[in-house]
């Protein structure tokens, strides 16, 4: 199918495509990082166009992974393209790639033009390549997705790709000595007591984190970077718009690798809001397999990057949707669980997760977390009848 044919069936799907900055005046918040555009704070806020400069640059730094055709069968199949099915996993790939380059390269990164580029960041770019020898390939998620059915040609939904980079992260540990590991970051699932997939608040329980970085580094160190991945069903046909304001904060957070969502069979990558809008990297672009690796310095990678603005009013989304964050370090992962808390909190009675030091304390999904809970305090009210049972 044509890459013009994918985006006259995205627009039917999403809507029609809206470019650009929807306010001159509002501030945006980009994965953490706050771009202020209102005049008259001070005379660095009141340059609107140095600031979006600044925007547009982060933005155009973050990785973008489309659909792709010529690359090798996926396994016993014939697929040697992804357009149609395959956008969810992109997706996934999109935040991924993104938290594996805020743990080696930092959030303060740009791709720069100008200048040669960075080992590290051809080696995740390496990582993402289509064919079993990438590690994070399309090919290598979906054989460890079988069990959650990912399946060549057949469109997932976000739970089901969470669960499935929660194995094959498992899986590459596994296979590869820790001396020569590609991915040091433990994955760790945001859940309810019916898994996440059944309706119901999940809990960020820092216990089972802290298990699971234990278990990544297989006893060496009880904490290392930690990926987030929180899948939530916010309503029926669309996100309630209860939930909204919520969503929007998480992109506040300096941990926010933003979203995994859009509607049934067009998945984007939302990275940033402005208002109630978010802007997206959009996967439905089909483009030739680029073959990236660390040795060949003067790759184009420029199709690993998107320059053009689009975005989406939240309230259309799908309400499967998942949330990420990264957490570089303990420190980190423990103001991630205070904004958490304060974010439940506020959320009057609708929270997106909630947090608990252990399942003994948070049956009931309270958070009652040592220094989180001195710092601010919840509500233990249940509110089950806000989420909708799939």
């Amino acid at each position: 199918m044509a890459s013009g044919a994918i985006r006259r069936f995205q627009d039917r799907v999403l809507g029609p495509s809206r470019t650009g900055i929807p306010s001159t005046t509002s501030e945006i918040w980009l994965l953490g990082v706050c771009y202020k555009i209102s005049e008259g704070e001070s005379s660095e806020e009141a340059d609107a166009g140095r600031v979006l400069d600044a925007f547009r640059q982060d933005f155009s730094s973050l990785i973008l992974i489309t659909y792709r055709r010529g690359f090798e069968p996926i396994g016993d199949t014939s697929y040697t393209s992804d357009v149609g099915w395959g956008c969810m996993l992109r997706s996934g790939q999109m935040l991924f790639a993104q938290a594996l380059l805020f743990q080696r390269l930092g959030r303060s990164w740009r791709k720069k033009e100008s200048e040669p580029l960075e080992e590290e960041y051809l080696e995740i770019l390496e990582l993402f390549g289509d064919s079993e020898a990438s590690g994070f390939s399309i090919h290598n998620l979906i054989l460890a997705g079988e069990s959650y059915g990912l399946a060549a040609g057949s469109w997932v939904g976000p739970y089901a790709v969470c669960r499935s980079w929660e194995s094959l992260a498992r899986k590459r540990r596994e296979d590869t000595d820790v001396e020569h590991r590609a991915c040091s970051m433990a994955v760790h699932i945001v859940s309810g007591s019916e898994d996440g997939e059944r309706g119901g608040a999940p809990i960020l329980c820092i216990e089972d984190v802290t298990k699971t970085c234990l278990e990544n580094s297989e006893g060496e160190t009880e904490w290392n970077s930690v990926l987030l991945l929180v899948p939530l069903v916010l309503g029926l046909d669309k996100v309630n718009p209860r939930y909204i304001p919520s969503l929007i904060a998480t992109f506040t957070f300096p941990q926010s690798l933003g979203i995994l969502g859009g509607k049934p069979g067009a998945s984007t990558y939302i990275v940033g809001v402005q208002e109630d809008k978010g802007f997206y990297l959009d996967p439905h672009d089909v483009q030739q397999v680029v073959a990236v690796n660390k040795e060949t310095k003067d790759v184009d990678t420029s199709s690993y990057h998107c320059n053009t603005l689009r975005y989406v009013p939240l309230e259309s989304l799908d309400p499967s949707l998942a949330l990420g964050f990264y957490c570089r370090d303990k420190d980190d992962f423990d103001d991630f669980c205070i904004r958490a808390t304060k974010l439940a909190g506020d959320s009057n009675g609708a929270p997106l997760f909630t947090v608990t030091q252990s399942h003994r304390a948070g049956e009931r999904g309270i958070a009652e977390t040592g220094s989180v809970a001195s710092s601010t305090e919840i509500s233990g009210e249940e509110h089950e009848d806000d989420w909708q049972l799939l």
